[in-house]
């Protein structure tokens, strides 16, 4: 235990919730007998506090919880689990009169050819299998997490724990899916520590997937914003912090503690390095085109700048009109952007512009004009484009038009509250407007409010955008209209929304094409067989289970996508399959990977795949009759092309 509840009085949670109301910072949370995280006192800082001098005692600028190391360790723990792709359309039908309702999804939409990727299952293990893939290829991640208000879910990523102790901590599992949530209440000691070590360890993931200019974008309330902040400059540095976006969630008030109406919820910034810059669509300039500068458009700006007379005494004169003689002069508290030895040079190259001079120029001093060519050679500056602002545009919406929108899409209530396509569109645009080719990701997808956004702004500005979107299968509440109207996960509502916004989007921008299909792909156990009895554990009955080392139930594209995993590649690129003298060859990006899993393939085959000199190519044990013909393919390899990679499942 530690040190500062070293010999202490043993208090009762009702006296600790007393002197709480005293002495707030002095309660902390801290593991009890049985390792269980209760709440506790820090009597170090109580008795400073009670203290009229300086204690003795080591003291350190940190922001630490229960449970800290081990989000620490959980963020790097391996793990024996795949990604299991979703080829066929299997519809099912919504509703009890399927004649008259809709069909539901559960399957890829355009699998050949999209580049989109819609992954069920638990945020962590998914994160930890996508990390060598998408490596530093991510440009913004934007993600909606469970706000820990005491009435919400989070996750619990103690894996250790047998299934009987997690149903009794968590009150909740469903063994078929496999769902890792529990309700974290307020009364329990463990309130914030919990929610920490849940975001900690995906953040800590998260930062590896961004590119050295990407952002990560995350919404919150007020319950842990602070701790969120804290856990991002642990994460990504405090430098790295862009800004904290306030979004105005609805406009009637609520009845609240205190009195005060919490209206606004916040989306924190961090970037990965200070590459990141956000930009927006600003005002379009007004260039003029006038007779006396024929084909050469132009603008004017301010002449004067933000320097006092005493800061720049040679740009503190009265400036004269040479054609007319009229002088002008600026107060004090701001001089000219020239001086007056520059002034005729700047005006004979027709720089400067006086009051007077065009009949449609409303101004009362004289200004610069700048060449609409020059703005165009001016790359930094980005034509076109101005610098983001934390005040979010007026038409992006709020909660009740989130609701509105998807109300809309599926015509009835199926998800509560969703964030608004508008608000992560905008996002998207200010992080993601030079990089219109860029990877987004949400691994708490939700809704699939993202895709949506992403589809939206691709349609409108001619992007290709690419998203990623990693949702636990939550079994929807049996009492919802979700479930009612046939969606009994949050997977089912999100994979729909995402074909329903695509269709509308598409009917929206006619002859603007958009990627609007997504591949997808469930957590699994991994796709090869677990074998772990010692030699006296075996028997007869055994023996068939060890013919194969890959499990019965898994298919070729199950092995060709876990083999992408392991190597680290994508899993959004093109790929073919094809027979070749009986045999299913899959080729993968152009020859990034050949794979083979076929039983017994003959040496003209092998000899085939090599002639076409593929990156790495793949086989699994039973595709050769003995050893000699494992070490003959080799030895082929070797031969016709010795820089592939061969693995063997």
């Amino acid at each position: 235990m530690d040190k500062m509840h070293m010999e202490t009085p043993d208090l009762t949670q009702a006296n600790i919730e007393k002197l709480a109301a005293l002495f707030p910072a002095c309660v902390t949370e801290t593991r009890g007998e049985g390792g269980k995280l209760k709440k506790a006192v820090n009597f170090e800082l109580l008795r400073q506090m009670l203290s009229d001098v300086v204690l003795e005692g080591d003291e350190a600028y940190e922001f630490t919880w229960v449970g800290k190391k081990a989000a620490i360790v959980e963020a790097h723990k391996p793990i024996r689990e795949t990604l299991r792709p979703v080829m066929e359309d299997e519809t099912v039908p919504i509703g009890k009169d399927s004649t008259k309702k809709p069909y539901c999804s559960s399957g890829s939409v355009n699998w050949e050819t999209t580049e989109n990727l819609y992954i069920e299952g638990d945020n962590l293990e998914v994160l930890k299998l996508l990390q060598e893939s998408y490596l530093g290829k991510v440009k913004m991640i934007y993600i909606d997490p469970p706000y820990n208000t005491g009435n919400d879910f989070i996750y619990r990523d103690d894996f250790a724990m047998s299934g009987e102790e997690y149903s009794e901590e968590s009150g909740q599992i469903d063994e078929e899916t496999g769902d890792r949530l529990f309700r974290n209440t307020d009364s329990n000691g463990r309130f914030h520590s919990d929610w920490c070590s849940m975001i900690y360890s995906r953040l800590m993931l998260a930062r590896s997937f961004l590119n050295e200019d990407g952002a990560i974008f995350i919404s919150i309330d007020d319950n842990e914003v602070d701790n969120l902040k804290k856990i991002c400059e642990d994460i990504f540095g405090a430098s790295n912090y862009i800004a904290t976006f306030p979004w105005r969630k609805r406009t009637a008030k609520s009845d609240v503690p205190f009195g005060v109406s919490q209206d606004y919820e916040w989306i924190v910034c961090y970037a990965k390095s200070d590459k990141f810059i956000a930009r927006v669509t600003g005002t379009e300039r007004q260039y003029f085109e006038t007779p006396d500068y024929p084909g050469k458009p132009w603008r004017i700006h301010d002449l004067t700048t933000q320097r006092t007379a005493a800061e720049r005494p040679n740009s503190n004169f009265t400036m004269i009109n040479p054609k007319t003689g009229d002088e002008f002069l600026v107060n004090p508290l701001r001089t000219w952007a020239v001086t007056q030895d520059t002034f005729l040079d700047y005006y004979e190259q027709g720089k400067i512009v006086f009051p007077g001079d065009y009949s449609f120029l409303n101004i009362s001093r004289p200004a610069f004009r700048y060449w609409k060519e020059d703005d165009m050679k001016k790359a930094r500056e980005m034509f076109g484009l101005m610098p983001a602002s934390t005040k979010l545009p007026d038409d992006i919406g709020m909660s009740l038009d989130g609701t509105k929108e998807i109300t809309e899409l599926f015509s009835g209530k199926v998800f509560s509250y969703p964030k608004t396509s508008k608000l992560i569109k905008h996002l998207l645009d200010m992080s993601t407007k030079t990089s219109p080719n860029a990877i987004i990701m949400d691994f708490f997808s939700g809704s699939a409010t993202t895709a949506h956004a992403v589809m939206q702004l691709n349609a409108e500005d001619g992007g290709h955008r690419k998203f990623i979107m990693v949702q636990l299968p939550e079994p929807c509440d049996e009492k919802s209209e979700a479930y009612k109207a046939g969606y009994k996960n949050i997977c089912e509502i999100g994979k729909e929304r995402i074909r329903r916004a695509a269709k509308k989007i598409a009917a929206d921008n006619p002859g603007k094409p958009f990627d609007g299909g997504f591949r997808v792909f469930k957590l699994d156990k991994s796709n090869m067989a677990d074998v772990y009895y010692s030699a006296g554990e075996y028997d007869q009955n055994m023996l068939d289970q060890l013919v194969s080392n890959i499990k019965p139930d898994r298919t070729d594209l199950d092995l060709l996508f876990g083999c992408l995993l392991e190597w680290g590649l994508p899993l959004s690129m093109p790929y073919t399959s094809e027979q070749i003298e009986g045999c299913t060859v899959h080729t993968y990006n152009d020859g990034d990977l050949i794979a083979c899993f076929d039983e017994d393939i003959p040496d003209t085959v092998i000899k085939e795949i090599a002639k076409r000199q593929p990156l790495r190519t793949v086989f699994r044990d039973s595709s050769f009759a003995a050893s000699p013909a494992k070490i003959n393919v080799g030895e082929i390899f070797k031969m016709l092309t010795p820089d592939t990679r061969v693995k063997v499942l």
